[in-house]
């Protein structure tokens, strides 16, 4: 007897095709390819500080055998009564990520336009392209800041959406109150404008809120916001969504999966916001130790962007992957960037002082190779 051919399964050509996300290497897998016990891990731009010690003593009342609560009522109320925005507006999710995927679920068609900007975040890509559109770029400045002009000639084309980190990720500048204002100027009612503000904690103070400029517009917007930064619950995965109007809301609400932020992430979240000193403090350290990281990478006369977050893109002068290569051998977790054009950048968290000094040390026998 015959066997029949095999046929393979047809998957989803849109899913098929993604590129991969640039993931920051795991601690156990650096130790297993270094050799070495000592990591420091500066991929992820994680807190080094940890977290508020309020998180710990909350979690210790946690009762893990029930489901979490599936509209994460206490959440949005406490970031409500914190953000001044109804609470119907807002919606949380497993970390801002799952929000950038709910957003393009909500709002994206196979064939249409979705844009962002580039070096970028990855998902504003990937997550656009799983439903099926189109995804152009716009390059940032020879100076590595954002170009106004480029950003605003691709919204005059109307995408459907167009994603924008600021402070960008990977590269640091936030907006300031010009070009924001020319941006919100330029966005057609067609489009929804995500503003990604992942690292809103770190700016100056002189930096414009981008949700007091958005909420004075009559624009369709959102607003992404995470607490796996300066809030440090990297690893529970949290974040959360401010939208324009209610039927945004309940749109992006409907495309995400029930029970979405655990129960432990609710409780922790929560913590955090009822303790913002220890997050200002910790966000104050961390900018002198990025100050002073930034002012020693220009004494090697290497360039790196200017950084409002909690690390430092430098172009190292040569390949990237090996680069990371060499940081890795002495124990120090970077970010290569992978994208076209910038693949002699690397991406690093500023971590503890002892940390930063290891990677000052290991940068200086890299430009001396």
């Amino acid at each position: 007897m015959t066997k029949p051919l095999h046929t393979e399964l047809p998957l989803n050509p849109h899913v098929a095709g993604l590129p991969p996300y640039n993931a920051g290497m795991n601690i156990a897998v650096a130790r297993q390819h270094s050799g070495r016990q000592d990591i420091a891990a500066l991929a992820s731009n994680e807190n080094p500080d940890g977290c508020s010690p309020h998180v710990a003593a909350a979690l210790g009342h946690l009762e893990p055998s029930r489901y979490s609560d599936p509209a994460c009522t206490a959440l949005r109320t406490a970031l409500s009564h914190k953000l001044g925005v109804d609470t119907d507006r807002i919606v949380a999710g497993n970390g801002s990520e799952e929000m950038i995927a709910a957003i393009c679920r909500a709002v994206l068609r196979p064939g249409t336009l979705a844009a962002t900007v580039c070096p970028g975040f990855g998902l504003h890509e990937i997550e656009a392209l799983a439903n099926g559109a189109r995804v152009e770029k716009v390059g940032m400045r020879p100076d590595l800041d954002f170009d106004i002009p480029a950003i605003t000639t691709m919204l005059e084309r109307a995408p459907a959406i167009f994603f924008l980190s600021s402070p960008s990720n990977p590269v640091g500048p936030a907006l300031d109150r010009k070009g924001l204002a020319r941006i919100l100027a330029a966005v057609r009612h067609e489009t929804l404008l995500v503003l990604d503000e992942a690292y809103f904690e770190f700016t100056d103070e002189d930096t414009p809120h981008g949700l007091a400029a958005l909420s004075a517009t009559d624009l369709s917007w959102v607003v992404l916001r995470t607490f796996s930064k300066a809030y440090g619950l990297a690893g529970l995965r949290v974040g959360y969504a401010v939208t324009s109007d209610v039927r945004l809301a309940q749109a992006v609400s409907a495309a995400k999966t029930p029970f979405n932020v655990n129960a432990a992430a609710q409780v922790a979240a929560v913590a955090a916001l009822a303790d913002e000193a220890w997050m200002r403090s910790s966000v104050a350290r961390l900018k002198r130790e990025r100050a002073r990281v930034a002012s020693a990478v220009a004494d090697m006369g290497l360039s790196a962007a200017r950084s409002q977050t909690n690390f430092l893109f430098i172009d190292v002068g040569r390949e990237s992957r090996i680069a990371f290569d060499h940081f890795l051998s002495q124990g120090i977790i970077v970010k290569p960037w992978k994208e076209e054009g910038y693949d002699t950048f690397i991406r690093v968290t500023i971590g503890t002082p002892p940390e930063n000094d290891r990677f000052l040390d290991a940068l200086r026998d890299l430009i001396r190779t």
